[in-house]
């Protein structure tokens, strides 16, 4: 049986204040695959996934993306998220008076069908409950206040909440402790499960974060390119050896 892929980009360039930072980038994603892509600093990881949601700090020069067999780069940001796509930011931002329940509930009826409060509450909780997350966050604003961990805890909540098609996690792992990385990798392993065709885009240095989450595909990015790729094994070969045989080729 043949699948198509999920997500398709061909040949996509992207300017950020006028400076091309992704140049000529090609990537496939099938349904249920995990996409790891990992590079060093300014390597064009960021841009690609804020790219790929419309983010209006990026310019999208050249290049064909389709996701779920539309083409992604005429719809705006909110087209994209109905459609299944959902981003987690490196350093999401406060939503002040919005309570954490309220913004949940609005953006899932935003995307389906509308739910039942009760039933929805019901979900919520439950999906807290699997986060370790104490229930009386339903009632803070969205991420006022929160700490670093608690952030990106929130953000994996969505991914529970929201069941997208496709995550694109920006460095979803930095900042967390030990215990609250388990959690975060867990909820991701959990949706992963429950969710079969879920497929991730994930930036991160983190090799402790891989180990968890067993990627399928592992792709390394140099100034905006993808340089190499390969399966869970590229991991350990970039543990060891770091990327200077990638930055000594192009230099």
């Amino acid at each position: 049986m043949v699948r198509h892929p999920l997500l398709s980009i061909k040949d996509l360039h992207v300017s950020v204040a006028e400076k091309e930072v992704i140049c000529g980038c090609s990537l496939s994603v099938l349904p249920g695959e995990l996409h790891v892509i990992m590079g060093p600093n300014g390597a064009g990881k960021s841009s690609l996934v804020h790219s790929l949601m419309g983010h209006p700090m990026t310019r999208i020069t050249q290049g064909i993306v389709r996701f779920c067999g539309k083409d992604l780069l005429d719809l705006a940001p909110h087209e994209r998220a109905k459609l299944g796509l959902f981003l987690a930011f490196q350093h999401p931002r406060e939503i002040a008076g919005v309570r954490v329940r309220d913004f949940l509930y609005s953006a899932l009826t935003a995307q389906k069908k509308p739910l039942a409060p009760l039933e929805f509450h019901d979900r919520l909780t439950r999906e807290m409950n699997l986060l370790h997350i104490d229930n009386a966050w339903e009632d803070r604003a969205v991420h006022r206040g929160f700490s670093g961990g608690e952030k990106k805890k929130l953000e994996i909540l969505q991914l529970l909440v929201l069941k997208p098609k496709l995550a694109l996690l920006d460095e979803t792992d930095s900042g967390l402790d030990l215990d609250a990385l388990t959690v975060v990798a867990e909820g991701l392993k959990h949706l992963r499960k429950r969710q079969p065709s879920f497929a991730a885009i994930l930036v991160t240095h983190n090799v402790r974060f891989l180990r968890v989450l067993k990627p399928d595909h592992v792709h390394v990015m140099l100034h905006g390119q993808i340089v190499e790729s390969g399966g869970a094994s590229l991991v350990r070969t970039l543990e060891k050896q770091g990327f200077q045989k990638h930055i000594a080729s192009y230099t």
